[in-house]
């Protein structure tokens, strides 16, 4: 089914709506989630990936261990807790230096999620021998989610590539068998409804022993699809009471995302793991600079936070 396109009118000012209402926005409350990009190089191109990660995308740069441990630094410095730290990119292992950043957040006590495709950087000797050692001293804090676009292999494979659907399994049947805590990402993108998409996943991670509960949104998301150029409405300050939503729900309220922009001389922070590129949701480049209130100036704001209630930590 084809989307209407986005009005033009929409999403221009961040304070007011295209009908001239008070746009919503999102005050920081708490750091819930630190989230660190480690870099949007990827071993695979998919046919829509929200970042644009590839082998030759480089946009954001490969963060470092030094530079994730300043900002661990800043968590206890600042007494801000930041229960979980999440990684994300790209493809996590690919970046050298990761499995030191990974060690280091856990070491200092933090539970941490991990964003992997399972595929061929993670299921390296070098890779496995390490996540083995890590997942030995810190098991019980240590979540990998892996994506998995589709309960079966035709769908998978074609928004990831052939082949991508069988090296996504051998991954996540290696996690499973060395005891690591495996969830996984699904997407909506096919216009299946999510009830039966979970029983589909179910069926899966049955076939396969796989200790994954597909009904609990813990442990099997599923993420609405993204489109910026999608019509979707604008949320206004009026939305709250109306859609029965909290602000303190969205994921703006309780988390912050570290890139590296290529060239850059230091990391910024940004109010938004979803929007890497977009300018006005970067608050600065430390934690104390980065509680600034969040004007929700953008589509996937409303789709898929506000409407689609969706949101990247391991715990929602």
């Amino acid at each position: 089914m084809t989307q209407a396109a986005l009005a033009t009118a929409k999403f221009e000012d961040p304070y007011v709506t295209a009908t001239g209402e008070a746009r919503a926005s999102v005050s920081l409350g708490r750091l819930d989630t630190l989230w660190f990009n480690t870099g949007t190089l990827c071993n695979i191109e998919c046919a829509n990936c929200y970042i644009e990660s590839s082998p030759s995308n480089d946009r954001l740069a490969y963060l470092t261990a030094d530079e994730v441990s300043a900002y661990l630094d800043e968590i206890d410095d600042l007494a801000l807790g930041a229960r979980e730290i999440g990684f994300t990119g790209g493809e996590p292992f690919l970046n050298p230096q990761f499995l030191d950043m990974l060690e280091e957040s856990l070491d200092r006590g933090h539970e941490v999620l991990v964003l992997t495709n399972a595929m061929r950087p993670m299921m390296r000797p070098a890779v496995r021998a390490r996540l083995l050692e890590i997942h030995a001293k810190h098991g019980g804090k240590l979540t990998l989610r892996v994506s998995l676009d589709h309960y079966t292999r035709l769908l998978h494979d074609t928004e990831r590539g052939s082949g991508s659907w069988r090296e996504a399994l051998d991954g996540m049947r290696w996690l499973t068998a060395e005891g690591l805590r495996v969830t996984v990402a699904g997407r909506s993108c096919w216009g299946q409804s999510i009830p039966l998409a979970r029983v589909g996943y179910a069926r899966l991670f049955a076939d396969e022993g796989f200790p994954i509960d597909a009904q609990n949104p813990a442990e099997l998301v599923i993420f609405p699809e993204m489109d910026e150029h999608a019509d979707v409405p604008e949320i206004t300050s009026a939305c709250w009471d109306i859609l029965d939503v909290a602000p303190e729900a969205m994921m703006c309220a309780s988390s912050r995302m570290v890139v590296k922009r290529k060239g850059a001389a230091t990391p910024a922070i940004l109010a938004c793991t979803l929007l890497p590129y977009d300018a006005q949701f970067e608050v600065g480049n430390t934690l104390a600079d980065a509680t600034d209130t969040v004007q929700l100036n953008h589509p996937h704001c409303a789709k898929f936070c506000v409407l689609g209630g969706a949101s990247c930590s391991a715990s929602d």
